[in-house]
């Protein structure tokens, strides 16, 4: 029988706290997304960044957990929606925006686009475009991993949507099967593109499904920074001793549309209202200061260096070149010379 426990911790007090400089890290981390995200959505309906963007708004207490409980020896393998996830595997967000203009600067040359960014030197192996396709190879890596005895760990990320997916079950199953030191994230939001959870899911706890694969799961409170922190440590920690994986069902809410330049009106405004009542970076901000962790000028501080940081990568991405005709047949997985010859 399935080992899983279920739980669901909804405030920033449950457990230990980190030290201060992990805690103001969290949140600049979760600012700079939140204002990247922001930056990115307005650039592109005003049609200056002619790229899909797909926000990460209501994740950013997610991506924030994820960079606090990482080193850079683990992977991290992401989606489309991976912006706060780039950031936390310690991507430059110069980089990121260059990609996503189609710079030369950016993390891929500008030839992979918003959906398939990566740096190896960091550790963020690859993002995908297709739902669920991340899960398979984050399995091949934590199976190298096991293999290797690297004593790292793979964490992969995805929405709930995934779940329904069958490259997923396939990768559930042989992770548990083979024990593999990884930590699948299921950053739920509760909207497939445009579709509520309930009205795809027949059980909206999702932790219950890694059940029928004898994996470690939990569901925990996505808005809260350090509730989600403690958890990935513990599946980190769990598979760094060759214990197997474990899933993580990280519950939020998307506080934007499916896509940068989408409408979601659709969305019920009840709901939208009451999660963005608990919108992470705002509240997290607010806990440090009323908990005396930190204090409000020292906030006000990163929250400058934060938007300075912002306005540097966008403004750097835009002055970045496009790539030239010379890089259309190289970095491509075809023999070069093949390619030129169908041409």
């Amino acid at each position: 029988m399935s080992e899983q426990t279920l739980s669901h911790t909804t405030t920033t007090d449950a457990g230990s706290v980190p030290d201060t400089a992990v805690l103001e890290q969290m949140y600049r981390l979760m600012v700079t997304t939140t204002l990247a995200d922001k930056r990115s959505t307005e650039e592109a309906k005003a049609g200056r960044l002619q790229a899909a963007f797909y926000p990460v708004r209501g994740m950013e207490a997610v991506c924030a957990a994820i960079g606090a409980a990482l080193t850079p020896q683990d992977r991290l393998v992401s989606t489309y929606r991976n912006l706060g996830d780039a950031l936390a595997k310690g991507v430059t967000l110069r980089s990121i925006m260059a990609e996503l203009y189609g710079r030369v600067d950016g993390t891929s040359k500008g030839k992979g686009g918003p959906m398939h960014l990566h740096d190896t030197a960091v550790g963020f192996i690859a993002t995908t475009g297709i739902v669920g396709s991340g899960l398979p190879i984050a399995v091949g890596l934590a199976l190298a991993n096991q293999l290797d005895g690297s004593g790292a760990a793979t964490v992969v990320t995805f929405g709930d949507a995934a779940t329904s997916i069958g490259a997923y079950h396939e990768a559930m199953n042989f992770a548990a099967l083979w024990k593999l030191p990884i930590v699948f994230v299921c950053q739920n939001n509760q909207w497939g593109e445009h579709t509520p959870i309930a009205e795809y899911a027949p059980s909206v706890e999702l932790a219950k499904r890694a059940a029928a694969y004898s994996i470690h799961a939990e569901r925990v409170d996505g808005f809260d920074p350090l509730a989600t922190l403690h958890a990935i440590e513990t599946a980190v920690e769990r598979a760094r001793r060759n214990e197997g994986p474990t899933f993580l069902e990280c519950v939020t809410y998307r506080l934007t549309g499916h896509s940068g330049t989408a409408d979601f009106s659709y969305v019920p405004r009840n709901e939208l209202e009451a999660a963005m009542k608990r919108d992470p970076a705002p509240t997290f901000r607010s806990w440090l200061i009323d908990q005396g962790l930190t204090t409000g000028e020292r906030i006000d501080e990163l929250d400058r260096e934060a938007e300075a940081y912002v306005a540097d990568a966008f403004q750097f991405a835009e002055n970045s070149p496009l790539p030239g005709e010379d890089e259309l047949f190289t970095d491509v997985f075809a023999d070069d010379t093949w390619v030129r010859s169908v041409k």
